[in-house]
């Protein structure tokens, strides 16, 4: 697997190159020749191949363009945990490896104190200058293309086994009466979608929430 060809194409999709995009590559390199996959591909189409991320972040997108499983081709799946972490699983066997990236090791080994208050200043607090922002972008690039070949010290990778997962469903489409729209009927209660009746959830940066009135409040 040319993993530093992959991170220029997870780039382009996610954007920017940073440091955890770059891990999410690496672990899915390391899970991938753990259980002998290549990237999927065909595979796709029958969900024979799935990733189950623990995290929503940019780690997840590395684990996308590396394996080729997401979340359109019903081959990805989010388990809100916040971990940085993901599991590989073969649907034929139900074997599968998880691979956990040791942030403090990270830290430890490749980010400078500078590093993580610019970082801080940048994402956290969100109070930085422009110039302050095209460094950080500029050290996260650099970084990352360090990561990309970090030792296997720097994870914990175990074998697992995974309950079975159905496969995804096809379900008809009906016709709303609030709004008109076609909605999967799973997703219809006494006649209205889900949106009508302001009762769904989504995921946004802290993960799963419950939607309102466009508002939002935790789940948990």
């Amino acid at each position: 697997m040319d993993v530093k060809n992959i991170l220029k194409k997870a780039k382009d999709f996610h954007g920017h190159v940073c440091p955890f995009l770059a891990l999410g590559v690496r672990a899915s390199q390391i899970a991938m020749e753990e259980l002998g996959i290549a990237r999927v591909g065909l595979e796709s189409i029958g969900e024979d191949v799935l990733a189950v991320v623990e995290c929503n972040n940019c780690f997840a997108d590395g684990v996308q363009v590396a394996t080729g499983c997401t979340f359109g081709n019903n081959s990805l799946i989010y388990l809100d945990v916040g971990k940085n972490a993901f599991t590989l699983v073969r649907r034929r066997d139900w074997e599968g490896v998880r691979v956990y990236v040791d942030a403090d090791k990270v830290s430890e080994m490749y980010f400078s104190e500078d590093v993580e208050e610019l970082f801080r200043k940048v994402v956290v607090r969100r109070e930085a200058s422009k110039e302050e922002e095209e460094k950080l972008a500029e050290l996260w690039e650099e970084i990352s293309w360090k990561i990309i070949e970090a030792p296997r010290e720097i994870f914990k990778i175990e074998r697992v086994r995974f309950s079975p997962i159905e496969r995804a469903p096809i379900f008809e489409s009906v016709k709303c009466n609030g709004c008109g729209e076609l909605v999967m009927k799973t997703r219809v209660k006494d006649g209205l979608c889900l949106k009508c009746r302001g009762e769904f959830y989504g995921v946004v940066g802290r993960g799963i929430v419950k939607f309102s009135d466009s508002k939002f409040e935790e789940v948990i």
